[in-house]
């Protein structure tokens, strides 16, 4: 999990079986810790590794994505063997012959139709996706639609060789009527070493900060903030004058100004909550949306991840069924100094 103010927990007190064991057992113990740290080290290169093969295989992704974002836009048109697609679905092959045909000449019709009105590329084809996933509709507001319409791509951008480890996000807009910014920026700061603290608490690389960027809004269009009036009356001579002033407001654009993590210092736990939440927006942008963006378009990737929360709902059922079925074992075994029932037969006896 992302650490969002860098501080790590004190390592545990001794455990109760440690106490117990005699001072050679705890001595080649603490051996055996040492071997740990060495090897938490070693994981740490095995990730720094990792990374540097997910910015190689980037460089070969980034042509089929800069495709896929062509099309979207409209800027190519695919030809007809690449949209050729093999539907899976039973029930389109068992779909009647005549039917097949009637939807066709019906489709005929309706291409002939809107032939002039034929949209360009994929309309809204991120702004749908920011809609359907529900980790980003949170952060969705109405008057963020607009403006998101305008969004052509998403890329994920990885630190070069000898650069601290981090990722970036970029965000390509074309010329719009709200910001002067062909791209918004995120960048995403990683570590990957044990803490010398806690060594044992390694788990691989994990963020750590993370940076926005300076959003050129035109004049009357900053939808991250709002102004409000407000009437004051003067106490002596009863004159009214209107007072403006500019507060917050809730936007996805707000993402562009997260909250920074002071050195050295702990965070709130509403704020600690918020880059937290930001840092998992951020990995979810990397790991999901970005490489699987037409599969959270069509719904498909959306099924996935709902199949695997069943999945493991039904696990924790599954455990919670199993606590219950020992504690009505626990309620069974009665006290022996009380009478027991007598089985039916022996009853009828």
């Amino acid at each position: 999990m992302p650490n969002p103010g860098g501080q790590m927990d004190k390592p545990p007190a001794p455990h109760t079986m440690e106490i117990i064991l005699p001072k050679a057992v705890r001595r080649r113990i603490n051996a055996l810790r040492k071997l740990q740290v060495q090897c938490a080290h070693i994981e740490a290169k095995f990730y720094e590794e990792v990374h540097e093969l997910e910015r190689k295989y980037a460089a070969l992704y980034q042509p089929l994505f800069d495709k896929r974002r062509d099309v979207v836009s409209g800027a190519v048109e695919p030809t007809d063997e690449e949209c050729e697609w093999q539907s899976d679905r039973e029930e389109e092959e068992e779909l009647a012959e005549e039917l097949k045909e009637k939807a066709s000449l019906e489709e005929a019709k309706k291409e002939e139709a809107t032939a002039e009105t034929n949209p360009k590329g994929i309309p809204e084809f991120w702004l749908a996706i920011f809609k359907s996933v529900d980790m980003l509709s949170d952060m969705l507001q109405e008057h963020d639609e607009p403006i998101l319409r305008h969004l052509k791509d998403i890329q994920v951008k990885f630190s070069e060789p000898g650069q601290p480890m981090s990722f970036t996000l970029e965000f390509h807009f074309e010329p719009n009527g709200y910001f002067n910014n062909a791209v918004l920026t995120k960048v995403y700061k990683m570590k990957s070493e044990p803490d010398a603290s806690d060594p044992f608490s390694f788990e691989g690389p994990e963020i750590i900060d993370c940076e926005g960027c300076q959003i050129d809004w035109h004049k009357g269009k900053d939808v991250t903030v709002k102004i409000i009036k407000k009437k004051q009356k003067h106490k002596g001579r009863g004159t009214i004058r209107t007072v403006t002033k500019q507060i917050a407001n809730d936007s996805f654009f707000n993402f562009f100004n997260p909250i920074k993590a002071p050195p050295n210092e702990e965070l709130d736990e509403d704020s600690e909550l918020t880059l937290a939440t930001d840092f998992e927006i951020g990995h979810f942008f990397r790991e999901r949306i970005v490489p699987r963006a037409v599969l959270y378009f069509t719904g498909e990737a959306l099924e996935d991840d709902e199949s695997f929360e069943e999945e493991e709902l039904e696990e924790g059922d599954e455990e919670e069924q199993e606590e219950e079925a020992d504690e009505d074992d626990d309620e069974g075994d009665l006290d022996p100094k009380k009478e027991q029932p007598q089985p039916a037969e022996c009853q009828q006896q």
